[in-house]
């Protein structure tokens, strides 16, 4: 598995790109990002490849909402 650094210009489109990622994911296997998460964490879901890139795609979207909030609350 190789790594790939990707820049944004703002932390919005950051979060439209990585939404799109867990859109197709949960196309895919017809599972909400947040379910899976839930059960890829608990253990219940094998370590395939695209299983631990989606988790690691679901870790980076609640950092990223989570500062996107974190600035709408200061500005308000």
């Amino acid at each position: 598995m190789w790594k790939q650094t990707i820049e944004y210009d703002s932390l919005v489109d950051a979060l439209v790109a990585v939404s799109k990622r867990l859109s197709r994911y949960e196309n895919r296997y017809g599972m909400e990002s947040e379910e899976f998460f839930n059960r890829y964490s608990s253990g219940q879901m094998a370590d395939e490849v695209d299983f631990v890139e989606w988790a690691n795609d679901y870790r980076h979207y609640l950092a990223i909402r989570g500062e996107v909030e974190k600035r709408v609350r200061d500005v308000a």
